[in-house]
């Protein structure tokens, strides 16, 4: 089990931003468990904040943007890709302007940061999704491609390709164990002088320079235009005949242009907001599509959270109704859970049969006996408090008390002979016993239920638990 982490303590940077040339100061603050990753804007009306999540982003092919209403923050992608690469889960980002500094077009001083204030372990246990089957996106007229696989790591392997006599194919790669810190977050953010006129021309890159950014080029100009551009961008003139990359400082590899676009797929995936289990092969990869690719991946996430769990008669319980008489003190007829299947992550699988003998169905539409809704709620809190034990290690037998119920949703009637498999899922930590959960109930493919609850789970006094 992988545990949530969190900054060990607060850290600042500043610097230019690279399409808005403004001077931005960035803080980063530890955050509580479940609290993700968040950016709160200082310099806006009530500092509002936004979770950095896709479902909020809009992707150029030149930086990566949160945005909802007024709030907009941009180029936040080297940020993520190291928050998420040096196992930060959670953070508050506070700017006080429109975008992230570029600093020097790298994560590095990100990571350099996250290494000096260290990480500190939280309870929660960290969301991994594991990736069940090929998911893919694909862009026909620039041959770009993402396929992200099943496989038992994480890992991203990167091919980039351009019409140019400097930088024509390149690859790199990355697995889970490599040292993303020194391997990938020192590469910079790159572009070639035949692309910086139509960008200048947009208002856009107006805090580019040669100390965060590797200029490529490619195509040869006259010395006139060359110098020309060269002013606008307030750098050095260089001679027009030589072709190259242009920085002051030399390659930090022979592939760091490739290398930085890995790092670019990293943070763009980081806006699923949980670790990954699965390999990424990205062919000429872009702000854009790796967009594509996560909004699609969340689906996917979203998707298995929804799908119906699925139930073998002949598959030996986690837990049988004997094993659950020893955790919670419910005795027929109020033992409202046979069997736990499974549990682990912070979610469970349990299942009631329903049985006409069960004496509920005697008085409760007896013409047409069905199942009161709050004995299925008062399941889904029972595998809950099951749930809740396993998390905090707690042994011997306890109460689960409701403490409270929201949404509780009804879609169709339970009935004698109906056998109900719930999910349950903690949504937030234990705190002092108390915590708050999902459940959703299923007959066959069809939700039947479905509550948010806050339980709390109290250890009997010795002699309870056998009533």
């Amino acid at each position: 089990m992988t545990h949530q982490h969190t900054l060990g303590g607060a850290f600042q940077l500043e610097g230019k931003g690279l399409h808005t040339g403004k001077y931005i100061h960035l803080r980063a603050l530890p955050a509580e468990e479940g609290h993700g990753i968040r950016i709160c804007r200082t310099d806006l009306p009530d500092k509002p904040v936004l979770p950095a999540l896709v479902r909020y982003a809009t992707q150029s092919d030149r930086c990566t943007t949160l945005r909802e209403g007024d709030f907009s923050v941009c180029t936040i992608e080297h940020m993520m890709a190291a928050l998420a690469m040096m196992g930060v889960d959670n953070c508050l980002i506070e700017l006080d302007g429109p975008e992230a500094p570029i600093l020097d077009g790298s994560a590095k001083p990100y990571v350099d940061k996250i290494r000096e204030v260290g990480l500190v372990e939280q309870q929660a246990e960290a969301k991994l999704f594991v990736v069940p089957r090929k998911i893919e996106v694909c862009d026909e007229e620039s041959g770009a491609r993402l396929i992200l696989l099943p496989d038992d790591t994480f890992a991203v392997d990167v091919l980039i390709s351009y019409d140019s006599p400097i930088l024509s194919h390149q690859f790199a790669s990355y697995e889970w164990g490599d040292d993303f810190a020194e391997e990938i977050a020192p590469a910079r953010t790159f572009v070639f002088v035949r692309e910086v006129q139509a960008l200048v021309a947009n208002n856009l890159i107006k805090g580019g320079d040669l100390d965060n950014a590797l200029v490529i080029y490619d195509r040869e100009l006259t010395q006139t235009e060359l110098d020309k551009l060269s002013d606008e961008l307030g750098v050095d003139h260089s001679d027009a005949s030589k072709l190259g990359y242009i920085s002051h400082r030399p390659l930090a590899y022979t592939n760091e242009p490739a290398r930085h676009k890995l790092l670019d797929v990293l943070g763009d995936l980081a806006l699923a907001g949980c670790k990954i289990q699965g390999r990424v092969i990205a062919t000429k990869p872009g702000h854009t599509i790796n967009g594509r690719l996560c909004r699609k991946l969340l689906e996917a996430i979203e998707g298995e959270d929804k799908q119906a769990p699925t139930y073998d008669p002949e598959t030996k319980p986690l837990l049988d109704t004997q094993a659950i008489m020893k955790i919670l003190p419910h005795r027929y007829p109020m033992l409202l859970v046979d069997r736990i299947m499974e549990m682990n992550g912070g979610k469970a699988v349990g299942l009631k049969n329903y049985s006409v003998s069960d004496p509920f169905f005697v008085g409760h539409f007896p013409q047409e006996p069905i199942v009161p809704g709050v004995l299925l709620v008062e399941s889904i809190a029972q595998i809950a408090g099951i749930l809740v034990l396993q998390i905090m290690d707690e042994q011997g037998p306890h109460s689960t008390y409701l403490a409270r119920i929201e949404s509780a949703r009804f879609r169709q009637k339970v009935t004698p002979g109906d056998t109900v498999i719930f999910r349950v899922e903690a949504l937030s930590p234990v705190r002092h016993g108390f915590a708050r959960v999902r459940g959703v109930g299923y007959i066959g493919d069809q939700i039947v239920c479905e509550a948010e609850v806050v339980a709390k789970v109290v250890a009997n006094q010795k002699g309870e638990g056998a009533k």
